[in-house]
């Protein structure tokens, strides 16, 4: 993806971000195909850099990784549109002479695959992805004759690409404006956006 100057996160950032929206779409090129293989997919992403996941045995993801274990983790969230007349301040302009624009974070994970095939394996994995958002989980192993139908993942992240583009090439006037309209907007994703620019004005709060 493209990243301006402007809109660069850092690798803590990009990582702290995919954290905490571990749903993603993980791509496997594969060779010599049309299109890549897209699987929309829930993850978890452990503090050695890696994405543990597990799919079905029937996914069409598998030929693909055989051909290829390169694949791309790609996750985007915290957007908000932002109409033009809202980047013109007060007083500046003609507000029908602003240009709209989306503000989105968008981290791309460039990762190794190793599919796992053995019981315990995926258990541990099961365990892992499943956990934290499940206080009531039983154990994967109880569900073991079920575990032929699905294989694990384990993605070893080589290449973080992280874009956070949030006006960073407008000054603190016009983004301080645009939070103030965010504000009082407040659709869905409005308050994800302010407190992405407030980060980006190195303030405490959000605006």
């Amino acid at each position: 993806m493209l990243i301006h100057p402007w809109d660069a996160a850092d690798e803590d950032a990009s990582l702290d971000f995919v954290r905490s929206n571990e749903f993603g779409h993980l791509i496997a090129a594969g060779r010599g195909r049309d299109v890549p293989v897209v699987v929309p997919t829930q993850f978890h992403l452990t503090e050695d850099r890696r994405a543990l996941l597990h799919l079905a045995r029937p996914n069409p993801i598998w030929t693909a990784i055989d051909e290829n274990p390169m694949v791309l983790l790609s996750v985007a969230g915290d957007w908000a549109y932002i109409p033009g007349a809202w980047k013109i301040l007060p007083g500046e302009g003609d507000p029908a002479m602003g240009v709209p624009t989306t503000y989105y974070a968008a981290v791309q994970l460039v990762c190794r695959a190793r599919v796992v095939t053995d019981a315990e394996g995926k258990a541990a994995i099961l365990r892992r992805q499943i956990e934290r958002l499940d206080h009531d989980l039983v154990d994967p192993v109880r569900h073991e004759r079920r575990f032929p139908g699905i294989r694990g993942l384990e993605l070893t992240i080589e290449k973080i690409d992280g874009k956070f583009k949030y006006g960073g090439n407008a000054d603190a006037a016009h983004r301080e404006h645009i939070s103030r309209l965010l504000r009082e907007r407040n659709a869905p994703g409005d308050a994800a956006a302010r407190e992405r620019l407030a980060r980006g004005l190195h303030q405490a709060d959000p605006l």
